[in-house]
């Protein structure tokens, strides 16, 4: 997260927050040098004492202009450093004070010239208080779906068992075409189109072979590089062996595959690319206390979902698609028919409600 960004959107509603008078402080009160700054926030530093002191800056103008300051405790600032950047480095800390100084001489020039008071200005508050409450209800709502109890665990763990079965796999891949040289002529868009269809088909049946073969226990090893050797290709086949494989962890068309028996082959499952023909290995299931953090993390991310969802179907934002639609982009003239009343301009193919 950028801290800076979020500090200045909301050095506004901070300026004034923690300014104040307060005697001038003594030589042993005033910030050391930066040279002589620790590297770290010392723990010695009680949570009143001023971290930040600004002279001649004040909400007030005070009897006695010598008094005029604006103090930022460590308290204060301590806050604002966990809000808005928890992890920084003591490095990031002054540059943070000293971003926050300046933003808070500049806020005071600002109210001086009424810029609080102008258009601009409130619109701005207004859309930055929105945002401000959406990111704490979206805080609120991540913190409500962080409670989960050991018994949410132990149910979610039995009602979704074949999520933690885990198995060692055999798989063949089956490329979806063949790879041909490249042709002397040129071929026509009709001559490319059948050679594909030819090519596609012809892995089909490689692949329906296959997998015949492979449930004839032959093995997966030497199929593999047949395949790739009928497929005309040049690179060394992929390794057949997966260990270790869970069901999440497979495509979701091809996660059947768990349903298979030790020893058995997969039917020929057609994926993007091309085939995939599995056989199944041993299968055991993952205890519940190694589970348990997988689980943890699912039940958080479903139940903030869930609680989102039910914010956003609380109400329906409607939109005027009159004014919401793109403008058509503005046509050229032909000098060889110009448009006329009898002749509209036709409208660009993107124009009008989407």
């Amino acid at each position: 997260m950028n801290y800076r960004g979020l500090i200045w959107l909301l050095f506004g509603a901070l300026a004034w927050g923690q300014a104040g008078t307060s005697p001038t402080p003594t030589l042993s009160q005033r910030p050391a040098a930066p040279a002589a700054l620790p590297q770290a926030p010392s723990a010695q530093i009680p949570p009143d004492a001023a971290v930040i002191t600004i002279r001649g800056l004040c909400a007030q103008p005070p009897a006695n202009p010598a008094d005029c300051q604006t103090v930022v405790t460590r308290e204060k600032f301590d806050r604002l450093v966990e809000a808005f950047a928890p992890n920084s480095t003591p490095a990031n800390r002054r540059q943070l004070a000293t971003q926050y100084a300046n933003a808070l001489i500049m806020a005071n020039e600002a109210l001086k010239q009424g810029l609080d008071k102008t258009v601009r200005f409130q619109e701005t508050l207004e859309a930055t208080r929105l945002g401000l409450l959406a990111k704490e209800l979206q805080t609120k709502l991540q913190e409500e779906a962080m409670q989960i109890s050991d018994k949410d665990v132990e149910d979610y763990y039995h009602k979704n068992a074949p999520m933690f079965q885990e198995a060692s796999l055999q798989r063949i891949f089956i490329p979806q075409r063949k790879q041909f040289d490249p042709p002397k002529e040129k071929l026509t868009d009709e001559q490319t189109k059948k050679i594909e269809q030819d090519s596609e088909a012809a892995m089909k049946q490689e692949a329906d072979s296959v997998r015949t073969r492979a449930a004839g226990g032959e093995d997966f090893d030497k199929l593999q590089q047949e395949v790739y050797t009928f497929a005309g290709l040049k690179t060394p086949p992929p390794s057949t062996k997966m260990s270790k494989v869970r069901q999440t962890s497979l495509p979701s068309d091809q996660a059947s595959v768990f349903n298979l028996k030790t020893g058995e082959v997969s039917p020929v499952l057609a994926g993007p690319t091309g085939y995939m023909i599995y056989k199944m290995g041993e299968k055991d299931t993952i205890p519940l206390d190694k589970a348990k953090p997988d689980i943890i993390a699912a039940l958080r991310s479903q139940r903030f979902q869930e609680l989102k969802r039910a914010v956003d179907q609380s109400a329906t934002p409607v939109f005027n698609d009159a004014y919401f639609a793109a403008p058509s982009a503005p046509m050229r003239p032909s000098l060889a028919s110009p448009p006329t009343p009898a002749q509209p301009m036709p409208k660009s193919p993107d124009s009008g409600p989407k």
